[in-house]
């Protein structure tokens, strides 16, 4: 059988300072896929290419990079109304590629490439969340707090690759300021002082922490955690993170709900897919089934 046409964007500062254009066309090639393959400049490259390739009648699409290359396209895509979802091929290549962890799928574009032939899709749910900073989507972990200040910092230590949100998050640990916050998630509230919230679609990040190991991507709700801990928890909370051990933990409180916000008494970074949108408050709701991810 043919492999469908698919419309390919690939993010050329991904790939570890790899020739990643180059390998995405091999690998392509590799397995018979018949695709148009795009470079794209920046952010509002993407959302161009695909509006153009939207209004052609194009409804399959692979990005070529990490999360917040997903994240990228994930965003032009649901802009867009769609009387069935369009399908997301992910081929990964960047310094966190962790959406990809719960399907299997390989953390290179070589092997990846194969989950692109044949038929089979996953159809996930994603999520939105609105702010003073406007409106965004995300298809993994949105979060406010020392999470979303460490993945800040962790832009600036690519190098690190693997150990790059780790060793963000002991730098940023010492400094950042727990405040007093409001998490509704469905019909419940959590108020108390707080160092994290977590507003999980997907089950990992931060290069494969199984931070959300109870979340799933069609269960229509976001699975939420509160963390309370002190700083002086952190070293004992992140080693259970790290292996989703961590939920039984009299500090972690999880909530989960369709619809979901936080207030903050001061103001806290918020991120989504690794990419910081700005400050709290922010509100937000699943969006079920939205988009078919290929697998």
């Amino acid at each position: 059988m043919e492999s469908p046409d698919w419309f390919v964007i690939v993010n050329p500062a991904a790939g570890r300072g790899t020739d990643l254009l180059a390998r995405t066309k091999q690998a392509l090639a590799g397995q018979d896929i018949s695709a148009s393959v795009h470079v794209s400049a920046d952010a509002a490259d993407v959302t161009r290419l695909i509006d153009e390739a939207v209004a052609a009648g194009q409804r399959r699409f692979v990005a070529v990079g990490g999360d917040g290359t997903v994240n990228l396209v994930a965003n032009a895509l649901l802009g867009h109304e769609w009387t069935d979802p369009p399908t997301l091929g992910i081929l990964p290549a960047g310094t966190g590629c962790d959406f990809v962890r719960v399907f299997g799928i390989a953390q290179d574009v070589e092997h990846a490439a194969g989950h692109l032939v044949g038929t089979d899709t996953y159809r996930s749910d994603a999520a939105v969340i609105e702010g003073d900073w406007g409106t965004r989507y995300f298809m993994n972990i949105a979060q406010a707090g020392i999470g979303a200040a460490s993945a800040t910092t962790a832009d600036k230590l690519g190098f690190l690759r693997g150990l790059r949100y780790q060793t963000s998050f002991w730098l940023t640990l010492p400094g950042f300021a727990r405040t007093d916050v409001t998490v509704r998630v469905g019909k419940r509230t959590y108020q108390g002082d707080a160092i994290s919230v977590i507003f999980a679609n997907g089950q990992f990040f931060g290069s494969g922490m199984n931070v959300a190991p109870k979340a799933t991507l069609v269960s229509g709700e976001i699975d939420a955690q509160v963390i309370s801990a002190r700083k002086r928890q952190a070293p004992l909370l992140m080693r259970k993170a790290a292996r989703g051990l961590h939920l039984g933990h009299r500090e972690v409180h999880r909530l989960r709900g369709a619809v979901f916000s936080i207030e903050t008494k001061d103001p806290w970074p918020v991120e989504a897919d690794g990419e910081y949108l700005g400050l709290t408050p922010l509100r937000g709701r699943v969006l079920p089934g939205a988009i078919d991810i290929k697998i």
